[in-house]
């Protein structure tokens, strides 16, 4: 395994990230467990979560798997760079009481406290920002996050699904308190969607933070879906999301010219789009969720394929960036 800092920190993470969105839903907690090993094994230490993972009446059963898994020892903990996030309404039966989302300094102490009592340690290495508040100011979040600081429940902060000028937002507010501020940035990067290339990708990199790609396979869309559908039938070929955006057919086309190419070099289709996202400037690792152990064997390899020019000039034609702003949309 190979290891980088996350964003301008001194902490040492994986080049790989294990999401765990699957951990429950739709891995049981035994094999949820196996794979959890198998990523420490192969030195994989920097694990995602959030608070609402497990869905519906089972918010915050992933989160329990995780914590069960810790409870087995073996330098567990001491071993992972845990990551979870705050905003989503954790009210089981579905109600939207006030103060039960979002970022309001009571619902993160809450949230925080309910996190750690699931994953059963007594910190969060990097509590991260689901979604941005538009209605809290950055004071008010700063001020509950410099407290979980000082308490020594949270160790660094990071953001997700935020924007580039939400990021210039959030840091400038904390450089005003003097606080270190964000120091990830979890977006939706890969080969498919490279929007964040514009103003994201340069927000984070100006103001250190790392970043953090989910769905670096856009769906399953990048992992070889079509020679799937060829192969073993519609069962191993698009579902969700992939399926419905493979009915624009100017896509499908493109999906087909990356699995030729992809497969002129003798590559494999999902292993090429992380390793793509490892050439990238400002990311520290991709997150992969796995379903089985087979799914995290062909990301570990990913971490050692090198891409020569050609094959990622070829990358680049099939899947063109928007190029960065104002460039992109002024000119």
């Amino acid at each position: 395994m190979r290891y980088t800092r996350l964003g301008r920190t001194g902490l040492k993470v994986s080049r790989l990230v294990l999401g765990t969105m699957n951990f429950g839903p739709q891995t049981d907690e035994p094999e949820s467990h196996a794979i959890m090993d198998a990523a420490l094994d192969a030195g994989v230490n920097f694990f995602d979560t959030a608070n609402v993972y497990g869905w519906g009446e089972n918010k915050g059963r992933t989160e329990t798997i995780i914590g069960n898994w810790f409870a087995q020892g073996g330098d567990r903990r001491d071993k992972v760079v845990i990551a979870t996030k705050v905003y989503g309404n954790m009210a089981l039966d579905g109600t939207n009481w006030p103060n039960n989302d979002l970022l309001s300094a009571l619902n993160i102490r809450r949230a925080v406290d309910a996190s750690l009592r699931r994953l059963q340690t007594d910190h969060i290495d990097l509590y991260q920002f689901h979604h941005v508040d538009r209605k809290t100011p950055w004071e008010e979040i700063w001020q509950a996050m410099d407290v979980l600081v000082q308490q020594g429940k949270v160790l660094y902060v990071g953001s997700s699904n935020h924007a580039g000028w939400n990021l210039a937002q959030a840091n400038e507010a904390a450089a005003r308190r003097g606080s270190l501020g964000l120091v990830s940035e979890q977006c939706l990067y890969n080969l498919a969607e490279r929007r964040a290339e514009m103003e994201v990708i340069p927000a984070a990199q100006a103001y250190g933070l790392g970043v953090i790609p989910w769905s670096p396979l856009q769906g399953g869309l990048l992992g070889g879906v079509l020679r799937k559908e060829r192969e073993g039938g519609a069962q191993r070929g698009a579902a969700g999301r992939s399926a419905e955006a493979l009915r624009n057919s100017a896509l499908r086309e493109q999906v087909q010219a990356y699995e030729d190419l992809v497969a002129k070099h003798g590559e494999e289709p999902g292993e090429v789009a992380l390793a793509w996202l490892l050439t990238r400037p400002g990311v520290t690792g991709p997150i992969v969720g796995p379903r089985t152990r087979g799914q995290l064997d062909s990301a570990l390899r990913a971490v050692e394929l090198e891409l020569g020019e050609e094959l990622l000039t070829g990358l680049d034609e099939v899947f063109p960036g928007p190029g960065p702003s104002p460039e992109a949309f002024a000119w």
